[in-house]
């Protein structure tokens, strides 16, 4: 399984040449935590995500208005592809204090935002299969049984 398929549907980016408040916007009219920041190709220029809003922006007295998301992005951005699996993704995350990873394909364009969120439910789901079928295991009363 690819982590696009765990992806949300709609991808939450914004262009280079938003502003901060822009940013915020997006990321609460999608209910998210972070937005990509896509140049106008759509490639993966940097993140900006409530992270930032807190440690860049909060104190600074800067106008979010006025103030450039691309001042305040996080940059370089680690990024999944198409072929990373979802355990590797998790992995990533973890060891990397992340909780967003865009998905790009070989040029970097942006093809989603995988979540932190996206990859517990996957994961839950799949143990939930896993003891399904545990449970199914023991309870069968076959021969030998």
């Amino acid at each position: 399984m690819s982590v696009l398929e765990l992806c949300d549907r709609e991808i939450a980016a914004v262009p280079l040449e938003a502003s901060v408040a822009d940013a915020i916007h997006k990321m609460l009219d999608h209910h998210v935590g972070a937005v990509a920041v896509v140049d106008s190709d759509f490639r993966v220029a940097g993140i900006f995500t409530e992270r930032d809003v807190l440690r860049k922006m909060s104190l600074s007295g800067a106008d979010p208005k006025t103030m450039p998301v691309r001042e305040l992005m996080t940059t370089p951005v680690e990024m999944a592809t198409r072929g990373t699996g979802p355990g590797e993704a998790l992995t990533t995350m973890l060891e990397r204090h992340f909780r967003h990873l865009p998905v790009a394909d070989d040029n970097g364009k942006l093809l989603g935002i995988l979540s932190i969120r996206n990859l517990l439910e996957w994961r839950v789901d799949d143990l939930s299969r896993e003891l399904e079928s545990l449970e199914q295991y023991v309870s069968n009363d076959g021969p030998g049984g």
